[in-house]
């Protein structure tokens, strides 16, 4: 493997075949439009791609279900791409922690050319298969993890190099790309490919193609962590509140979840370490912190379960 260098020819035959890198028949003119019609033919494109997602609700299934059933064994989540795709994985993973309240390890964003990449284009990074393949080892990736590869062209090397040695090792692998049929598809066990169609701007696919990525790695990460209980009905009950915001977050939290005045919420934190989960529990089941803890750790940290035992 390595730096892949195919020929001016061979490339431009490849970005041909991609929807996402068509000309826009309805944008062939945007640069005669005042700024408002401008502004209206942006939005009426972007309207495309939730319908385009919906489309592959069913993969998208699938792909959370590997998800969770990583999860509940001990792996891991890792996102890995180049450029705006790499940006999405780690953004998306970076906000796990402080939102769900997992190890900064259970769900990472690889993106090509390192930590740097997320602000400074390293753009010759994608372009090495090997490097791929060797983020991933740095890890040291077991066939417990999930690796789901992003690539709005679907053809990008380091991601490819990835996927490539997820499956040797034994990973479950997931490819999102906005092409169909696209190369990390056909390599992967799971294959997500909402077709947004050719971009605003000609190939720039930090637009709709990174608006549906952001949409279908929310899906990912959110749903997952709904199946392993961390939400009970619609709030953040394993929040970390890190920063006065949070702090402020997770004692609404918990006064929303039990009806509870704030002194009475406050205390209920305050009994509970701050632990949301815990807090809502104590109040609503009457338990004191440890058999509560028990409780909770009984039901494999599913509030909603430990409730309806409890109750």
């Amino acid at each position: 493997m390595g730096t892949t260098q195919p020929s001016t020819s061979d490339l431009l035959k490849d970005l041909a075949k991609l929807t996402s890198e068509g000309r826009n028949p309805d944008t062939l003119h945007i640069d005669k439009l005042d700024t408002l019609e401008l502004l209206t033919t942006i939005n009426a494109q972007d309207q495309q791609v939730p319908t385009a997602v919906a489309q592959v609700l069913p993969a998208i299934t699938q792909a959370v279900d590997a998800i969770v059933a990583a999860f509940q064994q001990g792996g891991r989540l890792i996102y890995m791409g180049a450029g705006t795709s790499g940006r999405m994985g780690v953004l998306d993973a970076s906000e796990c922690p402080p939102t769900f309240s997992v190890p900064s390890d259970m769900v990472i964003g690889l993106i090509a050319g390192g930590p740097e990449a997320m602000f400074r284009a390293q753009e010759g990074a994608e372009d090495n298969v090997e490097l791929g393949a060797e983020d991933l080892r740095q890890l040291m990736l077991t066939q417990k993890d999930v690796v789901v590869g992003i690539a709005a062209s679907g053809r990008t090397p380091y991601v490819l190099g990835g996927l490539e040695y997820a499956r040797h090792i034994g990973a479950t692998t997931v490819a999102l790309a906005c092409n169909s049929g696209s190369a990390i598809g056909r390599l992967a066990d799971i294959a997500i490919e909402p077709n947004v169609g050719p971009e605003v701007i000609t190939g720039s696919t930090r637009l709709k193609s990174g608006t549906a990525q952001k949409l279908v790695l929310n899906m990912l990460s959110t749903a997952s962590m709904i199946r392993i209980g961390k939400v009970y009905q619609n709030l953040m009950v394993d929040l970390h509140a890190s920063n006065f915001k949070l702090q402020a977050r997770a004692l609404r939290i918990v006064m929303q979840a039990t009806d509870a005045t704030e002194l009475q919420a406050t205390a209920a934190l305050q009994a509970a370490d701050n632990q949301v989960k815990l807090a809502i529990l104590i109040l609503l089941s009457g338990l004191e912190k440890a058999p509560a803890q028990a409780q909770l750790e009984k039901h494999q940290g599913i509030l909603g379960e430990a409730l309806s035992r409890q109750l």
